[in-house]
């Protein structure tokens, strides 16, 4: 991913320059061609952040009915008791399970928005195994070499 920072600089008032920072971010997708193992290990990462990410929504939907609000804060506070109480969550980098979390939390803050400006709400859903099929690596630190990362 490479960032690329553009400074635009407008006339305001006829006498005024008026300074405009645009940030263009890059980002690239690749065609990943997995083994039968690499592909079982993905199935079972991308499983893991599904279970999450329902069981998230399931969460707030709890916490609503009782009359409390659920933050993202509070849910990515408790990751690391999720990672004690199931050791395969282990092996998932923190960062990919806090990106879950904040998919969440942006989509429950959507629909309370288009509740207030009465739009069509579309309520946050849970995802079954066809309908989860990303998970984000924020983190830096891959390189490509030749055809593989």
């Amino acid at each position: 991913m490479w960032t690329k920072i553009y400074l635009f600089l407008k006339k305001f008032n006829g006498s005024q320059l008026v300074a405009k920072f645009v940030i263009m971010i890059r980002t690239f997708k690749y065609r990943m061609y997995p083994t039968k193992t690499q592909a079982a290990f993905i199935d079972n990462r991308l499983n893991l952040c599904r279970w999450l990410h329902n069981t998230a929504i399931e969460h707030r939907i709890i916490s609503f009915k009782a009359g409390k609000s659920t933050s993202y804060k509070e849910q990515a506070n408790q990751l690391p008791e999720i990672k004690e109480a199931y050791p395969e969550f282990k092996d998932i980098h923190s960062q990919v399970l806090q990106d879950v979390l904040k998919r969440v939390d942006k989509s429950f803050k959507a629909f309370f928005r288009r509740c207030k400006f009465g739009e069509k709400p579309g309520f946050p859903r849970f995802k079954g195994k066809d309908r989860f099929h990303s998970i984000t690596y924020p983190q830096s630190g891959f390189v490509m070499n030749g055809s593989r990362i």
